[in-house]
């Protein structure tokens, strides 16, 4: 559905501050370099603690990260073969969360019926993915495609951020090309134009044209002299991802971990087009890959977290406060992320019911 473009104050639905997520979707949790063999990396989704941990074949496998026993967590145990073994009591579990061993049990008897939630993983582009929600509904959904990652011509930089703010209010930062005001002592882009907005199910698109001049244009290769350059940004949110492209340049692919209700981190793979040969590019990648992240990136990134973390701040000590929106495509992402959160309720409601009627008869 096209949306209007038009800048119009609007108010906030302070609802947005305080929904959790749909579940049913990927999400990146990791990534693949930092879940090392015999090591278990604890992460957590949404309040929802998981264990990641390779077995002998290298697969990652993904259990909840309480022990059925004592309620321990996992981490604390270690790997063993294809099992992860809690280090309280040493009670082994399988990747589908199955326990299969106790050091102290009589081999005659069969194990109590103790098991442990276990999660869809994938390992793919370098990160670990996890679907949390209903594992049926698991080849539903697909992680995003990214045709840059394999593509020689282009240099990929690794991004990670860790947000004390609930993940719509990072979201909404994402979608805010507005907020260029910010960046103006880094040559940020300036004067942005909303051009075209669309809104489906599960995804809101957003186009503005943006300007840019300084250093920054010749870095990014906008303009040779660093003179006025206008080009077009293109952001998608399709839940729970984002993918964003600055015409013929860079390309940005970012995934949202929501840890918890004040709590965020994020994971991207920002892909530039560097005009240099390509034998040049590779002798040149471990160079620049660390300089783009650190004189670049990090420096526009950490003044977004400040105020994305003041906002959160100033919510929590008043959360009745009403705020008022201008941008259309901020409002039509906090419809998305409601409207998603209430699908996975309806869904959850309707799947109790099937069960409440049995119970009844």
């Amino acid at each position: 559905m096209e949306l209007a473009t038009t800048l119009i104050g609007q108010t906030v639905r302070n609802a947005v501050r305080e929904v959790g997520i749909n579940p049913n979707y990927w999400y990146a949790v990791a990534w693949a370099k930092d879940l090392k063999p015999q090591e278990i990396l604890p992460i957590t989704i949404w309040e929802q603690p998981i264990a990641l941990f390779r077995d002998s074949k290298n697969q990652v496998q993904a259990v909840e990260n309480v022990c059925p026993h004592k309620g321990v967590a996992m981490d604390k145990g270690k790997v063993q073969g294809d099992a992860i073994a809690c280090g309280y009591h040493g009670w082994e579990f399988n990747g589908n969360g199955e326990c299969i061993s106790i050091p102290y049990w009589n081999s005659d008897q069969k194990l109590p019926c103790a098991r442990m939630r276990s999660y869809p993983v994938q390992e793919k582009y370098g990160i670990l993915w996890i679907f949390p929600g209903d594992p049926a509904l698991a080849e539903r959904e697909s992680i995003p495609e990214m045709p840059e990652y394999d593509n020689p011509d282009w240099l990929m930089v690794p991004i990670t951020a860790r947000f004390e703010a609930h993940f719509s209010i990072c979201n909404e930062n994402t979608m805010d090309v507005f907020h260029g005001y910010l960046h103006q002592n880094l040559q940020g882009w300036f004067d942005p134009v909303l051009l075209k907005l669309q809104e489906t199910e599960n995804s809101v698109t957003a186009a503005y044209n943006v300007s840019y001049k300084g250093a920054i244009t010749k870095f990014l290769g906008l303009s040779e002299d660093g003179g006025l350059t206008t080009k077009t940004i293109s952001i998608s949110y399709r839940y729970p991802n984002y993918a964003s492209a600055l015409e013929g340049v860079s390309s940005l692919y970012l995934m949202r971990l929501p840890i918890g209700k004040t709590k965020s981190r994020s994971f991207a793979l920002f892909f530039l087009k560097v005009r240099v040969p390509k034998w040049l590019l590779n002798s040149l990648r471990p160079l620049l890959q660390p300089a783009i992240l650190h004189l670049l990136f990090m420096r526009f990134l950490n003044q977004d977290i400040e105020m994305i973390e003041s906002e959160q701040k100033h919510y929590l000590k008043n959360p009745e406060r009403r705020y008022v929106e201008v941008n259309p495509a901020i409002i039509a992402v906090q419809r998305l992320i409601v409207r998603q959160y209430e699908q996975y309720l309806r869904q959850q409601s309707e799947s109790v019911k099937p069960l409440q009627e049995a119970t009844r008869q």
